[in-house]
């Protein structure tokens, strides 16, 4: 027996003795966060058991058009027997949802800088998306699919590859879109919702980056502050996925956008750009901040000024650039 069928089996057994369950993910939840959570969820209840889905800064309004999302609660409440955490590298990660409870009992995630904080971790940090993990386990687990979990999951697949347009989207990943899709998931309803559609306070707060957008050997960044979120009337504390925006630009190889938090905090994101492949990690700087992250993408929330952590974030992102190796020009 290989180790993803035992530990597959090892994750049904407690399942099916579980009865109140509590699903959680990470604060300023991304679409694979939600994605995760609402599949793991939702299919769960269908199994027939007692669910609680938290997200400590509650569903993002652009993801409100997801079944189930009127579920998730900000807190959870009252004694449970069984703890996942989706999607998150960190048990902090989580915020406060899990301030009243023991050790989590089942980690499921794809990020490479995991902790492996739960008395069970199902990590596959080749995967995609969290939500990858799930479509290729919910038949192990003992769960079922329906069209509400495949749009979850479909979610959290097409969010985290920007529409299939990370370099880490290999065959089988298409493959299990596709039977998503036979469960009747939406795929072109998820792709305009999650990458083409935004709000108008969005587009707004997207201005305010993009004056101050620069640009120096590959490196793209912008700043994002407060008065600029108060002032677009955008809701939550996340950039409003500026960064993909970045990230697309000709010529850039990083992309980095530091959003101003309360209390004095300041989120950084990082993101590869181009589709070519390259030896460039951006969860290498965000380890150095306390983030984790993947390859691909990373992040980190640090304590201090905005204009004083661009410019730590910057100098050290230079050096993680400077450090690529190069190509060997062929002769002749």
């Amino acid at each position: 027996m290989d180790r993803q069928h035992e530990l597959s089996t090892t994750i049904r057994r407690q399942l099916e003795k579980a009865q109140k369950i509590l699903v959680v993910s990470h604060l300023r939840p991304d679409g694979d966060a939600i994605g995760s959570l609402l599949g793991m969820g939702l299919a769960l209840i269908g199994a027939g058991k007692e669910v609680q889905m938290v997200l400590s800064d509650g569903v993002p309004e652009n993801f409100r058009f997801l079944s189930g999302n009127e579920l998730v609660k900000t807190r959870p409440s009252g004694e449970v027997d069984f703890i996942i955490v989706v999607d998150s590298s960190e048990i902090e990660r989580t915020d406060t949802a899990l301030n009243d409870y023991s050790t989590p009992d089942l980690n499921i995630d794809h990020h490479k800088t995991n902790t492996l904080f739960a008395k069970i971790n199902l990590v596959e940090t080749e995967a995609v998306a969290t939500a990858e993990i799930l479509a290729k386990y919910m038949h192990s687990f003992g769960l079922k699919i329906n069209q509400s979990i495949a749009d979850a999951l479909l979610t959290g697949i097409v969010t985290d590859t920007i529409g299939f347009r990370t370099t880490n989207v290999y065959p089988q990943v298409l493959r299990l879109v596709a039977d998503l899709m036979d469960f009747g998931g939406e795929l072109a309803e998820i792709y305009y919702r999650t990458i083409t559609e935004q709000s108008y306070a969005a587009a707004r707060y997207w201005g305010a980056g993009l004056s101050k957008l620069k640009m120096d050997d590959g490196l793209v960044w912008t700043t994002l502050t407060l008065e600029e979120r108060y002032s677009a009337g955008y809701p939550s504390r996340d950039d409003a996925d500026l960064i993909k925006i970045l990230s697309a630009i000709q010529g850039a190889k990083v992309a980095v956008i530091l959003t101003e938090q309360l209390s004095g905090y300041v989120k950084i994101s990082w993101r590869l750009c181009g589709s070519l492949p390259t030896e460039l990690d951006v969860s290498e700087i965000a380890l150095k901040f306390g983030g984790g992250g993947h390859k691909a993408a990373a992040g980190a929330d640090v304590k201090g000024n905005l204009d004083e952590v661009l410019e730590q974030v910057l100098a050290n992102t230079r050096i993680l650039m400077s450090q690529e190796k190069k190509p060997i020009a062929e002769n002749g």
